[in-house]
């Protein structure tokens, strides 16, 4: 019996197997033609989420035949997805870190980078308080903890309330590293410990604009009107500067960066059809009205 019982198994098997093989063939047996790609999953940066939305929708609209899906989750989060193979487009606020580029090799692929955008980093509080200008190192040691009352800073006598970003956010790993850092790769200094993280540009806001004593940071495109966005300055003998398009184009502005999409290996196909739309003049007009930088002149 224990026979009879062993050779239907290997049947059984035998038969999955060629089933599985068959899945591959056409009914004549000749080699099926894979299905042109119709679907692209983007995943990451929430900076980028609302403009990586409207790029899907108007190209869905030139391109019906096109699904584009985009959520966000942070930076980290699209770069770990990329990394497992479960997206085509991470998008990025910040660029790959050098771990994150081993990780993909590790997996036999190479992270590519295309910039899709700029953007500032505006340092917000609220519109009742009155200061205006700081300094990027006045920043530095508000965040570190050095300096805890706006008083300090020719303000009002009231303690300071620093708001940041989650640490998956690569807005947050950027203002670590240049404006708490100083661009100083010596510099381990971390957010201090009664820095409230926030997981959204949209609650930075909203917080800021109900909290007289609070600080903030987000990207330009998520700055509103219902907060005062500081004048920045790499000195005190420096020119103070406040963010806008024209001064990121022109370098005068000092926290500025670029926006990034990664792909796996150098795009082809849908995937590079849709990131050579992105840089057209009529993609990059998108970028300006929800108050982000173009990379391109139109």
């Amino acid at each position: 019996m224990e026979g009879k019982a062993l050779g239907v198994v290997l049947i059984v098997c035998l038969l999955c197997l060629s089933a599985c093989r068959q899945t591959d063939l056409n009914t004549d047996g000749s080699p099926a033609v894979e299905e042109p790609q119709t679907y692209i999953e983007n995943k990451g940066s929430d900076t980028l989420v609302n403009l990586a939305l409207a790029w899907a929708e108007e190209y869905q609209k030139q391109r019906p035949e096109i699904q584009i899906s985009v959520t966000g989750g942070g930076s980290g989060t699209g770069f770990a997805a990329l990394i497992n193979g479960t997206i085509d487009i991470a998008n990025a606020s910040r660029g790959i870190k050098q771990e994150e580029i081993d990780s993909a090799r590790a997996l036999g692929f190479e992270p590519v980078e295309h910039i899709i955008a700029n953007d500032a980093i505006a340092v917000i509080v609220n519109p009742a308080n009155p200061v205006s200008q700081l300094t990027l190192e006045q920043v530095s040691r508000i965040y570190k903890g050095e300096i805890s009352n706006w008083q300090e800073l020719g303000g009002e006598d009231r303690p300071i309330v620093k708001l940041s970003r989650e640490t998956n956010s690569g807005t947050h790993v950027y203002f670590l590293e240049t404006v708490i850092r100083l661009d100083s790769k010596e510099d381990k200094s971390i957010f201090s410990a009664d820095t409230l993280l926030l997981p959204s540009s949209e609650g930075i806001i909203a917080e800021v604009r109900d909290n007289p004593n609070a600080i903030g940071y987000d990207g330009l495109g998520y700055v509103t009107e219902e907060v005062k966005m500081i004048a920045l300055a790499t000195s005190a003998n420096g020119d103070y500067i406040l963010p806008s398009a024209a001064t990121v184009t022109d370098g005068s502005y000092p926290i500025a960066r670029h926006l990034f999409m990664y792909t796996r290996n150098q795009a082809q196909g849908l995937e590079q059809e849709y990131l050579d739309w992105i840089l057209s003049p009529q993609a990059q007009a998108i970028v300006t009205e929800l108050g982000f930088v173009p990379v391109i002149n139109e």
